[in-house]
């Protein structure tokens, strides 16, 4: 490890197994004024973050043990915002794709000028050219990361009915829109139960294709395939006494629904290449953004699988049906981005804030959040005013009379999809490569649109 100051809090962690790169970032870092740490992969820096802090991480994708982005999953389900600016040297459309998704702050492909990376970080602070060493990340009440932000009457019964059952084994099933705090409910229970100080692990069922997902969640043995260098466990395996979070369930075909199923039976999962099965203790919590009993009833769910998984299930409204969580959640969202930017709180005008609670929100909190978030970057250290919010239209690059720019993040995403299919002439392949997407993302996004329109074609 280095340090610049090992008396001083270090504003800057730096995560990179690269000597030649670890002497030229700290001496780079330094000598704009930077207090800098550094360590070789993520375990060290995850450990460094408890117990030192930073204002901000700059992390290699390629790591030793915890790569960068396993690092910055973890970082974000702890509940830290600190801003991480990701680095590779092999950069590609999909590996950025998916820092950014994870919530990257930006990032840079190696190698890069030391300007490249002073502009970086200044306009990650807010133009500033010197980050201040006292500058903090987290959020003065802890709390607000691990609860569920809300006012609403139907929401504040179904925590507590989640607090009650927390402290169970039951298997508890989400359901709900994208975007309106499925996971942070999930983490909301595990925070509550006697599993509290064991691993929470996630798993974005929508994310990987069926052979990757699989060996995701069972893991496998050296040799289990090509490619298999060394034994490897599964999120079930790593989520062993703790919570285990099955994302969007509904995308996971009807063959790992059976495997799926053993599991949550026996309790124990077979590792691909293994003939001795893995007894595990999990809490499993499932999320959807589809009516599983429609879909059970189309042929495309388990019936089985969606019983054992819906002992507990329930439903959190869309953000549209709870306008009184509007004001809670930009004040809330404004806070975190103003700290997380080191800046002051100045506050939101009546006139934006009465703007806001009119939107529609299809997007639910997660497009409140990136709006707000959008505002106080565009602030500068002003208040948020009504111009902050304003959305510019996108400009169509390919005629497509039915699909109308506007400012909903919902149809832009729309908007997105058909014109990269467009470019492709159609072809799902390419157009989800292109995208950053599995293929399965993919059509079930187009079979979203088709149902909003009515069941009429879209000719993709």
């Amino acid at each position: 490890m280095i340090l610049t100051d090992p008396d001083e809090k270090p504003s800057i962690l730096v995560v990179e197994d690269d000597e030649q790169l670890q002497t030229a970032l700290s001496h780079t870092l330094g000598g704009h004024g930077y207090a800098v740490a550094v360590v070789s992969d993520g375990y060290e820096g995850m450990d460094w973050l408890e117990h030192h802090g930073a204002c901000l991480v700059l992390a290699d994708i390629n790591l030793p043990g915890k790569s960068g982005l396993d690092m910055l999953r973890d970082i974000r389900l702890a509940g830290n915002q600190v801003p991480v600016v990701v680095m590779s040297a092999y950069a590609s459309v999909e590996s950025a794709v998916q820092a950014l998704k994870l919530g990257a702050s930006e990032f840079l492909e190696k190698p890069f000028p030391a300007e490249k990376l002073e502009e970086v970080i200044a306009r990650i602070k807010g133009g500033e050219p010197v980050l201040k060493p006292n500058c903090s990340t987290k959020i003065d009440d802890e709390s607000e990361f691990v609860g569920f932000i809300t006012r609403n009457e139907r929401v504040q019964q179904t925590l507590k009915t989640l607090e009650t059952v927390a402290v169970s084994q039951a298997t508890i099933l989400i359901q709900g829109e994208s975007g309106t705090g499925k996971e942070v409910l999930a983490r909301f229970v595990h925070r509550h139960s006697p599993r509290v100080n064991q691993p929470f692990v996630a798993v974005n069922c929508a994310a990987l294709p069926e052979g990757l997902l699989e060996s995701e969640l069972f893991g496998y043995e050296k040799g289990a395939f090509t490619g298999a260098l060394a034994r490897r466990c599964g999120k079930f395996e790593l989520a062993h006494q703790g919570t285990l979070l099955l994302d969007e369930i509904g995308e996971m075909t009807l063959a790992l629904q059976a495997k799926l199923l053993r599991v949550l039976q026996e309790r124990e999962v077979d590792r691909l290449g293994s003939r001795t099965p893995v007894k595990v203790d999990v809490r499993v919590i499932a999320t959807t953004n589809r009516n599983l009993i429609q879909e059970v009833q189309a042929g495309r769910f388990r019936e089985d699988v969606y019983y054992r998984l819906s002992v507990m299930p329930v439903t959190i409204p869309p953000l549209r049906e709870r306008p009184e969580d509007i004001e809670v959640l930009v004040e809330h969202f404004a806070h975190q981005s103003f700290q997380r930017n080191c800046r002051v709180s100045a506050g939101i005008t009546a006139e934006a804030m009465s703007y806001l609670k009119t939107r529609r929100w299809r997007g639910n909190v997660r497009e409140l959040e990136n709006v707000i978030e959008r505002a106080v970057l565009l602030s500068g250290t002003g208040s948020l005013h009504m111009e902050h919010f304003a959305v510019e239209e996108p400009v169509m690059t390919s005629p497509t009379p039915s699909l109308q720019p506007t400012g909903s993040i919902w149809e832009m995403e729309r908007d997105l999809i058909f014109r990269v299919l467009d470019q492709h002439g159609g072809n799902r392949t390419h157009a989800a490569r292109t995208l950053g997407i599995s293929i399965r993302t993919l059509r079930n996004k187009l079979r979203e649109y088709r149902q909003l329109n009515g069941g009429v074609s879209l000719d993709v």
